[in-house]
């Protein structure tokens, strides 16, 4: 397996290649191959990017059909067929069915573009600067977003200072007996605090790069409704665990919660091909026209894409599978905490966001090469990289998740025997 053109000019600053050191040439479904023919069960699936799996043929064709009669592919924010497509779609199967009002703003096509809008339009809307962020959360790599993102490292990394970000504990952070929400709720009441009442609140349901740590229902309505009482906007950031990947489109569905504004991306185009949108509460949509910008907010290819995948959310028979998957994704786990208890500290996340708490990184490093050499695709994640993620497309046959399962449960074996 030739990879010495990579070694040679790549930047030093690639690390999916490192960790997976072979050359991948074709997929579909939750299967990829390199291009000796050997083949992978992707738990992977490009960090959340691709949550219908590869080259799903409901989501492609439209597009290879796009493609063929010559129509527009990029078009800034002009009005294009493509994107009045997508808008009704996403509108009446989406928005309209779980009784959301949202105006719909395409920043740039990446996550952190669409957080770097929402954090930009909140300030402006209030006339405040500060914004309240949480522990472990990450919200890209954009000077912005690497602001209210929690590791420090990731922060130096960019130059961005802390002024302006007001840091607050994660439910559940340090640990299970303090109450965060009503911390939040005092300080941001109390004069004598000295924290001042910040523009957003900005927070992810399920923090995947934190280490898969999960809110729950009652804390996150709690949120929002601190955010009601002391006039601050309230974000949600479902760059990752959104567009399907909980067993819900959103992932705040649950919680019965209407933010003030969503931020979407990765999965919302179901092919892979970069989007990202802005879900804005109307009142609060105050831009001027021009005022915030992008050259590639006009991908019509993601827009047919992403269309066709908001088509699948109308077909109860689609989302009886996801939900069906995602019960015995849990209960694969459930089999592999309570097996390997030496390795293993606790399951975290929710539906197909799931990921496994171990008790070292070693343990994690070790699995994960094992897994690989075996032909399954996994990837860590938290502070101290000691969660095993587990993103299986939530398409995934049967087949494959117990595959899947299979190499996973065999890389957690050879590690126990190693100790």
């Amino acid at each position: 397996m030739d990879i010495g053109i990579f070694e040679a000019y790549e930047s030093n600053v690639r690390r999916y290649g490192r960790s997976f050191p072979t050359v991948f040439k074709t997929s579909l479904g939750a299967t990829i191959w390199d291009e000796s023919g050997k083949p992978y069960i992707d738990f992977l699936v490009g960090s959340g990017a691709l949550n219908y799996g590869h080259n799903n043929q409901d989501i492609m064709a439209p597009a290879i059909q796009y493609l063929d009669d010559k129509n527009i592919v990029l078009s800034l924010d002009m009005y294009t067929v493509a994107k009045r497509d997508f808008i009704e779609v996403f509108v009446e199967s989406v928005l309209k069915p779980r009784g959301l009002s949202y105006k719909i703003q395409f920043p740039g096509p990446t996550g952190t573009n669409a957080n770097e809008a929402a954090l930009a339009l909140a300030r402006k809307y209030t006339g405040r600067s500060s914004v309240m962020a949480f522990t472990n959360s990450y919200h890209g790599m954009s000077l912005g977003s690497l602001a209210v993102s929690g590791s420090a490292s990731t922060r130096q990394l960019g130059g961005v200072a802390r002024h302006d970000v007001i840091r607050v504990p994660y439910e559940n952070y340090p640990n299970q007996t303090f109450d965060s929400a009503s911390y939040i709720d005092h300080v941001l009441g109390d004069l004598g605090s000295g924290i001042e009442k910040p523009a957003a609140i900005i927070l992810e349901p399920i923090q995947a790069e934190g280490g898969m740590n999960t809110a729950s229902a009652p804390w996150l309505a709690e949120i929002q409704r601190i955010c009601r009482k002391h006039d601050v906007v309230f974000i949600v950031d479902d760059i990752q665990a959104g567009s399907g990947r909980t067993g819900d489109f959103f992932s705040f569905e649950f919680a019965k919660i209407e933010p003030d504004i969503v931020t979407l991306s990765k999965s919302l185009s179901g092919s892979g091909s970069p989007l990202s949108i802005v879900l804005i509460r109307p009142d609060l949509d105050i831009w001027n026209p021009g005022e915030h910008s992008g050259t590639f907010r006009g991908n019509n290819l993601a827009f047919v894409t992403a269309g066709a995948m908001c088509t699948m959310w109308s077909d109860r028979q689609f989302t009886t599978a996801v939900e069906r998957t995602a019960v015995k994704l849990q209960e694969h786990l459930d089999r592999l905490v309570a097996k390997f208890p030496k390795c293993i500290e606790q399951k975290r996340g929710r539906g197909l966001m799931a990921g496994l708490k171990c008790r070292s990184q070693t343990v994690v490093g070790r699995v994960h090469d094992v897994a690989f050499e075996n032909g399954l695709l996994i990837e860590s994640s938290g502070p101290n990289r000691d969660v095993i993620k587990v993103l299986p497309p939530i398409t995934i046959s049967d087949d494959e998740l117990d595959h899947g399962i299979a190499i996973l449960d065999q890389a957690l074996q050879e590690k126990t025997n190693g100790d």
